[in-house]
This record gives structure tokens, sequence and C-alpha cells, in this order.
């Protein structure tokens, strides 16, 4: 089998965009391939967390994982720092890594204009970071967003410089993977671009969240003032809500109220109502899962261990390798 690598920063609580972008495919992958799946928390020091923020964001992730449905038994789930070899391949590959070709990664150049004032020596060596993520498993398929491709084909050229510099045929090129032919958009509730924690609590629906808290934020969505011609092209905000109801509700619900929007005669408090209800309905499951899992420590003190384990075991093997084809030898 081929293997998969995947890992999710422990920023804090995963949210519709991770499950219907990432997690609904990762519990079907994981009955084909060989599946390794992390919780990036050494890449999150680069915002500087603190220590009990770290610990509380790395459970809750691994708490949803298995929420979701990955299965510890199928899939390897356990948290990059468990795994030091990680580390110790991130050095190696920096070797070989350049400044130039690091400062001209678009997500360095976005970040350092986001955030002038913590522009560190993780965010620059960010994509060395990720590479050894992948290549300490000898990973293939890489579950990426067209964000990081960039990232993805220079994990390839990390693995190619390796092996010609040391004039072996080793390490295996990653490409991007994306289980389902169907891309799922999941907007945000604030108007513009996709769901995602950085633009606020505000912007997301948790799977996690509350029935309460979901019709609360799905009332305050941006919107507008509603349509003022027949079959108008529908405006970002609102084509986002639409597209929103399009991943949680019934096809004759979109339906529904497509045709009244179309007629001028959509009211966007019953719209909202509506999407909060199906987004209710469509976390149920995995909200009194997380809830459920969430009160058993002994359980994900288990599954963490087991991850670390079997993460470890392939990490190893890899370090073992790559010690020999460099040159390091024991005289003892």
């Amino acid at each position: 089998m081929e293997t998969v690598v995947s890992g999710i920063r422990s920023t804090g609580k995963l949210h519709l965009g991770n499950y219907y972008g990432a997690l609904s495919n990762f519990v079907k992958m994981q009955n084909e391939y060989n599946c390794f799946f992390f919780i990036a928390d050494l890449h999150s020091l680069t915002t500087h967390p603190t220590p009990h923020g770290l610990q509380q964001t790395v459970r809750q992730v691994v708490v949803e994982y298995l929420a979701a449905g990955i299965d510890p038994e199928k899939s390897t789930i356990y948290i990059q720092s468990d795994v030091p070899e990680v580390a110790e391949l991130y050095l190696y590959m920096n070797m070989n890594a350049y400044m130039g070709e690091l400062e001209r990664a678009a997500s360095f150049k976005d970040k350092v204009r986001a955030d002038p004032n913590n522009v560190n020596a993780g965010l620059l060596t960010y994509p060395v970071l990720m590479a050894s993520d992948i290549l300490i498993h000898h990973g293939t398929k890489v579950p990426v967003g067209k964000d990081q491709e960039q990232h993805l084909e220079m994990t390839r050229t990390f693995g190619n410089r390796f092996n010609r510099l040391y004039e072996v045929d080793y390490f295996k090129e990653a490409f991007a993977f994306s289980y389902s032919d169907k891309l799922v958009k999941v907007p945000g509730l604030d108007g513009q671009g996709k769901m995602g924690k950085s633009n606020g609590d505000a912007n997301c629906i948790y799977l996690s969240d509350t029935p309460d808290a979901i019709r609360k934020k799905v009332m305050r969505a941006v919107s507008d003032g509603g349509p003022t011609e027949m079959n108008q092209v529908k405006p970002e905000p609102i084509q986002n809500l639409f597209d929103l109801m399009k991943v949680v509700s019934p096809a004759s619900t979109v339906q529904h109220f497509d045709d009244l929007y179309n007629k001028c005669e959509i009211r966007y408090g019953d719209f909202k109502k509506q999407l909060a209800e199906d987004m209710i309905i469509a976390t149920e499951d995995v909200r009194s899962r997380i809830e459920e899992i969430s009160a058993d420590n002994d359980y994900i003190s288990k599954v963490v261990k087991l991850g670390a384990d079997k993460a470890g075991e392939s990490a190893r093997k890899t370090i073992k390798e790559v010690r020999e084809i460099i040159g390091f030898k024991k005289f003892y």
C-alpha cells in the first residue's frame, strides 16, 4: 500500500471546513492506504503558544480525529513531538535547504507581511519541517490544498537533492492527493473566503459547537439587504451562505431557497434558521462522540501511546538508514 501523510496544526478546534475538506476523506482513505495522521505541535511553536494552551489544543485535535471516525488500529494517529526522529531529519534536511529558495516561498512572504514582528527561523524553515514529516515515513500521497502545493514541490526538491548528494535512490517523490474527485467548498461566515480559524471564532462552525452556539453564529453571518432584481447574480457573502447550505442540507432545501432568491422573495432570517438547523443535524454525531471521547482520558492516552509507537517504529528505521547514508558511524 502507498503511504499517505497528513497533519493538522494544533492551533485550536476543528471546524466544518476541516471535516468536509479533509477528515471525512481520511476516514475513507484508511481502508485503502497506509495512513499517518499527525498533530503538528512542532509547527505551532512558530506562533509561541503557552504550554497549557498547547496541551489543550493537541488533546482537542486527537479527540476530534477520533470522533470524526479515524480508527487508530487502521491508521497511525500521533503527536509530532512524540517522534523526535522528525526533528533529527529536519536538522539534516536543513543542511541541504538554501536561504534563497526558503525566502521565496509564498507562505513565508505572507507570514512576514501579516506579522513583521515575528519573523522567526521556524517560519523560514517551515517547508523543511513539512518535508521531514513526509519523508520520515516515505509518504507518496499528501492531501493538501492549493496553498500547500509549493511546499510539496519543495519536499520533492529536498528529497531529490539528498538522493543526488549521496548518490542513492532513497527518498521517493510525494505528490498532492485528493481522495475525492469532488472538491468541497466550505466558506466562512464572515462573507469572504474559506472557513478558517485565523479569521476568528465567528467565522467558523466548530465540530464541538453546541446547537445554541451554531444558531447564534449563523444568524450573525454576513448577508445583505436582499436581491433587487429577478435572477440576479448572488454577491459573495450570499453565495457563501448558499455554498454552506449545499454542504449540509438536502438538495431540495437548497433549491427551495434558490427559487425564493431568484423571485426576490427570500427572507434571510428563515434561510439562516434552516441553515443552522441543518448544520446542527450534520454535526450531531461527531459532536456527541467528541463529548464521549473527551471524558475518557485513559482511551486518549492509549491512542496517543499506540500512535507514538507505530510512528516511532517507522521513523527510527528511516533515521537509521539516513545516518548510514550520510556516513555517521559509531566507533564504540
